[in-house]
């Protein structure tokens, strides 16, 4: 067997590594704060309810944003585009060290938001451009395992940027990084048509790959995307499961703290875990299509059956009122993120499969849209209900959601 060497791995694989280094670089930035959450609340003295109006910030601004982030790169292209918006996200979140108070970091965290709402259709739209459609789950599962490692790394990174120095530190390391890439992401990127490394051989097979799927795509056009049943049965979906993402990524800190009394050297320890299985629910929604597709499953279908899979796995999470330890609650937890990447994975794999390469950014953005109203909705309702009423009842519903967005997607996408 021949040795591996950098050079025989094909380069669109090394185009989707520089993405989804990006990728885990937005969430950590984005991850900062959860993790900092219990630390900024005894220093503002912020309740439950005033944190979430800080979450919402970045999620309202975030979902106005993503249609509007689509659109710009599908406008100024991949490369520029995410350009922007990487600087962007960097420097707003270092400003978090700036902060006096709840109000002021909202601002911060609305400016977050904004900025970087472009990394899930930046890489819908790099995944689209480089791979043929055979390839499009695992690579989007690939760039999609950014969004856990980076929650994975924020809690050590952060909780050891608090302890050694102060929770200012926190932010503008992470922001530094983020910066960084951003440089390197201009360095190396460029699309098909332009990178001066892509082999002749390499193109072919995106570009057949590509013309294969071609038939199925739906129209071009803002307002006729948006007319499609095919972008319906993305958006409903997304908008019913992107709830419990965001419940993961911003609230476990503050559930363990509430429900288990852990304190932040506790959670640095415990926390990572559940962005660990979401890690193998990514890899699982980029190996199951194709497998799936190898026994006789049309393309749609492979996709359909892969989110289902991760909507039942959902009672995981809905359980966790029967937890009897901070452990049994962390597997639990482990189980939802690892269920939802692999639904996530499929319905983001969607829109590549169903749009045309140079408006895969717009439709993602707007589909992202959805799935952030869903999420900032929900957020309201923790803020105004988890001091009352507890977590539990708000998992079991958590993974309700998911059935009902999985039963949108089989009736609204038809075919195979």
């Amino acid at each position: 067997m021949p040795r591996f060497t950098p050079s025989r791995l094909p380069l669109r694989w090394w185009i989707i590594g520089l993405v989804t280094l990006g990728t885990i670089l937005n969430y950590l930035a984005r991850s900062t704060l959860s993790v900092a959450a219990p630390t900024l609340k005894a220093e503002f003295g912020m309740t439950t309810q005033q944190y979430s109006w800080v979450v919402l910030a970045f999620q309202g601004s975030y979902t106005v944003m993503q249609s509007v982030a689509g659109a710009v790169l599908d406008a100024l292209g991949t490369r520029l585009g995410f350009l922007l918006f990487a600087v962007g996200w960097g420097l707003a979140n270092m400003a978090h060290g700036l902060a006096t108070g709840w109000q002021s970091l909202a601002v911060f965290r609305g400016l977050l938001g904004a900025s970087e709402a472009a990394a899930i259709p930046a890489g819908a739209k790099t995944v689209a451009e480089w791979f043929p459609a055979r390839e499009r789950p695992l690579a989007t599962g690939v760039f999609q395992m950014g969004t856990s490692l980076g929650n994975m790394v924020a809690p050590p990174l952060v909780a050891f940027c608090i302890l050694a120095w102060n929770w200012k530190a926190a932010f503008f390391a992470t922001g530094t990084l983020s910066l960084a890439w951003a440089a390197l992401w201009w360095w190396g990127y460029r699309s098909p048509a332009e990178h001066p490394r892509l082999s002749s051989e390499e193109r072919a097979v995106i570009e057949e790959g590509q013309a294969q799927a071609a038939s199925d795509q739906a129209p071009t056009t803002r307002g006729q995307v948006l007319r499609t049943r095919a972008f319906w049965a993305i958006a409903v979906p997304r908008f019913l499961s992107e709830p419990a993402w965001q419940t993961f990524n911003f609230f476990i800190p503050l559930y363990l703290v509430a429900a288990w009394h852990l304190d932040l050297k506790a959670i640095a320890v415990w926390s990572w875990l559940p962005f660990l299985a979401a890690d193998l629910g990514s890899l699982v929604a980029g190996l199951l299509p194709p497998w799936l597709m190898r026994r006789g499953a049309g393309l749609l279908v492979s996709r359909k059956l892969t989110m289902t899979l991760g909507a039942l796995c959902m009672v995981g999470p809905a359980c966790i009122g029967l937890a009897t330890s901070p452990g049994m609650a962390i597997a639990l937890f482990c189980v939802g993120g690892f269920a939802h990447q692999m639904l996530n994975g499929a319905l983001i794999t969607l829109c590549a499969d169903v749009f045309e390469p140079r408006t895969v950014g717009t439709a993602s953005g707007m589909a992202g849209s959805a799935a952030w109203i869903g999420g900032m909705l929900f957020t309201l309702l923790i803020g105004q209900s988890a001091d009352a009423w507890g977590y539990n009842p708000l998992f079991v519903a958590l993974a309700a959601l998911d059935v009902v967005g999985t039963a949108a997607l089989w009736a609204l996408l038809r075919g195979r």
